[in-house]
This record gives structure tokens, C-alpha cells and sequence, in this order.
């Protein structure tokens, strides 16, 4: 009782600190407004250079004047001269401000209303110091805008995730490999578009908003349209849209985009998340197992410069060839339960019960069922170097084309990476008939499962199909997941800028 108690003072005594210095702040706010200093007044300020840029290029920019801006970072006040470092979008770059050239006023200035955090601008000529450290001697220094709140100190920086995450602003500004993440992602997804752009993909953008809930597995966010006085659904996939351009003749079509599931939250999941879609005709299955493949492996030369990367201490190895084997092959190699020799759904029940594993549809569960469970207790964690499982039971592929010379299974594959699927594709479901037979069970078993959901059949989309897709192979993959494999990150959290968080009381 005790020990709680003095954590409270501890942090009230936190908060009046912070109060504090948040004060100090304005009142120096208050006289730089009075000596008509304002610094939010300032609307440009002329860049010349960036921090990388100066490192990268000192031989030819020794002794020439440069333009910098960032954020104070840190600073070493010695009289007369001083030492600080300021923050650009590309990292640090030490400047030295010195009283004689920079002038009496504004040097008093930078010693007595500058503060960690400001943001400020730099005019100077580049230099190496005795130390060898490159830095900037300035030869004018201004404040742009002045920060209010104190930085996080630095020697216990800003470790809390829901802070992390409520705040990535100040994230972004204290932890630089946080930054480093960040660019990272937006490589991948550079990447992504020039390996598709390169194979004569179109990029396309289909509707967020969708007028009804289909049968799928996922639970969409519902909301409300005014002025049609209709409820409204947000996607929870691409995949119809898409496919009704691949209809339409323009043959290789994907989409980065942002989709909605109204699920629960884990390592894996967000409510929110980015993937891509994308969708090719005249191939199948098996044209996209090495597409993505060899996406793969170009993405991680070029963001990572291997293909042999680390992921949360295991080294994963992307560019030799992924492993391939049915799901019937999988679950036989790991636990010995063989497809083949059921007799029928009972004998599956059967061995099911026999391995200790448990099927979520009980005494209904077919040989179908049974297998995916199987593949779910027994293959899917020993799944960590790239693997591609494929021909999955026709009872969880409800858009995948049946296998012509095994009706039971269709053509479809999902990959795996450490223990977690990162991509499902398939051999497109181009017959009408079969297609909506098989959403109208989907559906079906959506309300069974959910009294009073608005699960409906996308007849638009049996509609287009009854004007005929061609042959056409398709692949959604998760690029949060991607970006977390190759970024070594643990949690989604930490690769999407602004991950849902409930609300603070």
C-alpha cells in the first residue's frame, strides 16, 4: 500500500514538473511576442541543404554557406560559443553558434528563450571539428516555431507504447528508429507498385463504401448514409470490384488499399489495415505463387538489400526457392492424419478425436473441415521459413475455382512466413452458377451465425460474371505484415502511424 502510494507522488510530482516547464515555456512565448519576435509568424524559410545531404557531400561543401532548418535536439551552452544539434527529416547535424557572428542580441537570444524542441533555422558554412565531427558554423540562427511541451527526457526517452501510440508525433521525434520504420514502409509500398507497374499491372481504385454486407467470414463497421437514409458498410476486401474490371477487359488490375474488419486487436490485427489486391487473366494459381515469390524477393533486395533477413531473432531466407506442398501433404508430413484414406466425414471425426484435435462445426464437420482444422492445430506453427500451401477444401474457399480432378478441393494457396499467413490467392471462380450457389450458403450461414446481420449475395457481381471473366488468377496480401517482417517489428502497432486505440476515460 505503501509502495503505491509514493509511485503517486511520484508521478504527481511528474506532472507539476511538466506543468512547469510548460509554463516557462510560455512566459518565454510571451516576451519574444512583446519584443515583436512572434516565432509562429514566420511563413518560409529557405532550405538548402539537409543534415544527410551535408555528411554525404563535406568534401565539396567544406567552407560554402548552407541553409538548414530542424529541431533542436540538444545543447551545450560554453560562454561565448556553444554546441547543439538539430533534427531534420534525415537525422542529426551538430551546428556551433558563436557570439561574435552570430551577434550579441541574437546570441542571447539562443542561450535564453531557445529550448529543446524549438524548431529553428540555420544559415552557416559547413566545417569538421577538432573531434572530426561535421557541423555547421552559424553564421544566423532564428527561431521558426517554439515548443511549448518538453521533450521526453533523454536518458529515459519514450519507452510506453500507448504513449508511443497515441502520441507517434512525439514518437517520431525521440526514437529514430521509429522514423527508420517509416521510410522503410514507404519504400515497400514504392516497391510493391513498381513491381506490379513493371508487369503491365493497372492501379485502380475501388469503392470504401459499399451499399450492403456480403457473407463473408469478417464482421464489417456499419455506418449511415444521410442523405439516401440507407446504412452503409466499409469494405472489408477489394476482391468483387476488382474483378469486375477484370470483366470489363483491362485483364491486370491491383489496388493498395485501405480495408475495415470489426474485429478484435492483437499482434497480428488492426481493425484498419493496408493490403493489395491484385488480379491477372489467363494465368492461375500457380502464375501467382511466383508472382508473389519473386515480389518478395525483389522487395527485400531492395529495402533491405538481402534476402536474408531477421525476424524477432530467427533469420528467415527469402531468396531461395519457398517451399510448396498441399495442405493434404502438410497435414500428413505433421501428424499422419491421411485425407485419402477417410472413408467418409465420420472417419475424419473420427481421426480428428483420435489426435486430440477439436473441429469447430462438431457433428456436422466434413472431411473438408477436418483437414483445415488438422492444419490449423498441427502445421501452421511450424511454418517459419517461406512455405506455400495449396489446394485448400472447397469448404472455406467459397471464390476459388474448383480443382477439375478433385471437385473437393480448389485451387487456391495461402503462404506462410514464421508461423504466420501473409497473402491467400487463388484460380478465380469464373462459373455464375457456381458462384452464386456458393455465396447463397455463405450467406446462409452468416445469419445462422449472426441473428439479424444484412448479410446479402452481391448480385452486381454474379451479374458481371454471367457476362463471362476470363481465366483469371488472384492474390490479396497484407502489406502491414510485410512491412513488419522486413522491418524486424513485433507488433502491427509499431508499422501502422495511428493504430486504433480505445478511447482514453
Amino acid at each position: 500500500m505503501e509502495e503505491n502510494r509514493v509511485n503517486e507522488i511520484t508521478e504527481e510530482e511528474e506532472r507539476e514538473l511538466l506543468a512547469e516547464q510548460a509554463r516557462i515555456r510560455r512566459e518565454k512565448l510571451a516576451k519574444l511576442c512583446a519584443e515583436g519576435k512572434n516565432p509562429y509568424e514566420k511563413t518560409l524559410y529557405d532550405v538548402t541543404a539537409n543534415s544527410s545531404y551535408i555528411k554525404d557531400n563535406f568534401a565539396s561543401l567544406e567552407g560554402r554557406e548552407v541553409s538548414l532548418a530542424g529541431r533542436l535536439m540538444s545543447r551545450r551552452i560554453m560562454g561565448k560559443a556553444s554546441f547543439s544539434h538539430v533534427s531534420d527529416r534525415d537525422g542529426l547535424i551538430q551546428i556551433y553558434v558563436k557570439r561574435d557572428d552570430v551577434g550579441e542580441e541574437d546570441y542571447m537570444s539562443y542561450k535564453k528563450d531557445y529550448d529543446i524542441g524549438d524548431i529553428v533555422g540555420v544559415r552557416g558554412f559547413v566545417f569538421k571539428t577538432q573531434t572530426g565531427e561535421i557541423s555547421v558554423h552559424c553564421t544566423h540562427i532564428e527561431m521558426l516555431s517554439k515548443a511549448l511541451l518538453p521533450l521526453p527526457e533523454k536518458q529515459h526517452g519514450l519507452t510506453n507504447p500507448d504513449i508511443r501510440y497515441r502520441q507517434r508525433d512525439l514518437d517520431l521525434i525521440v526514437n529514430p528508429e521509429v522514423r527508420r520504420t517509416f521510410i522503410a514502409r514507404s519504400k515497400i509500398l514504392r516497391a510493391i507498385r513498381a513491381y506490379l507497374d513493371g508487369l503491365g499491372y493497372l492501379e485502380v481504385d475501388t469503392p470504401v463504401l459499399t451499399t450492403f454486407e456480403i457473407g463473408a467470414a469478417a464482421r464489417p463497421f456499419k455506418t449511415r448514409h444521410n442523405a439516401l437514409d440507407i446504412d452503409m458498410y466499409l469494405r472489408i476486401e477489394t476482391e468483387l470490384y476488382l474483378k469486375r474490371l477484370i470483366v470489363g477487359g483491362l485483364e491486370r488490375v491491383y489496388e493498395v488499399g485501405r480495408i475495415f474488419r470489426n474485429e478484435g486487436m492483437d499482434a497480428f490485427h488492426n481493425p484498419e489495415f493496408t493490403s493489395v489486391e491484385m488480379y491477372q487473366a489467363y494465368t492461375d494459381y500457380k502464375g501467382m505463387m511466383d508472382l508473389i515469390e519473386n515480389m518478395y524477393k525483389t522487395i527485400a533486395l531492395q529495402v533491405c538489400g538481402t534476402t536474408e533477413i531477421t525476424y524477432q531473432g530467427t533469420r528467415i531466407d527469402l531468396g531461395s526457392p519457398w517451399k510448396r506442398m498441399t495442405m493434404k501433404e502438410a497435414v500428413k508430413a505433421a501428424c499422419g492424419a491421411d485425407y485419402d484414406c477417410w472413408a467418409d466425414d465420420a472417419a475424419a471425426r473420427a481421426c480428428a478425436a483420435a489426435l486430440g484435435c477439436e473441429v469447430p462445426e462438431g457433428g456436422s464437420a466434413t472431411k473438408g473441415h477436418v483437414l483445415i482444422a488438422l492444419f490449423e492445430r498441427f502445421v501452421e506453427d511450424t511454418l517459419v521459413q517461406p512455405t506455400i500451401i495449396y489446394d485448400y477444401p472447397v469448404e472455406n474457399s467459397p471464390l476459388a475455382k474448383r480443382k477439375a480432378d478433385d471437385p473437393a478441393f480448389t485451387e487456391r494457396f495461402e503462404y506462410f512466413i514464421c508461423a504466420h499467413e501473409f497473402g491467400n490467392a487463388f484460380s478465380e471462380l469464373n462459373d455464375p452458377i457456381d458462384q452464386k450457389a456458393r455465396f447463397v450458403k455463405q450467406v446462409e450461414e452468416k445469419r445462422k451465425a449472426e441473428p439479424g446481420c444484412n448479410a446479402q449475395v452481391d448480385e452486381d457481381f454474379i451479374t458481371a460474371l454471367e457476362y463471362g471473366l476470363p481465366p483469371t488468377g488472384g492474390l490479396g496480401m497484407g502489406v502491414d505484415r510485410l512491412v513488419m517482417l522486413l522491418t524486424d517489428s513485433a507488433t502491427i502497432r509499431d508499422v501502422i502511424l495511428f493504430p486504433t486505440m480505445k478511447p482514453k476515460k
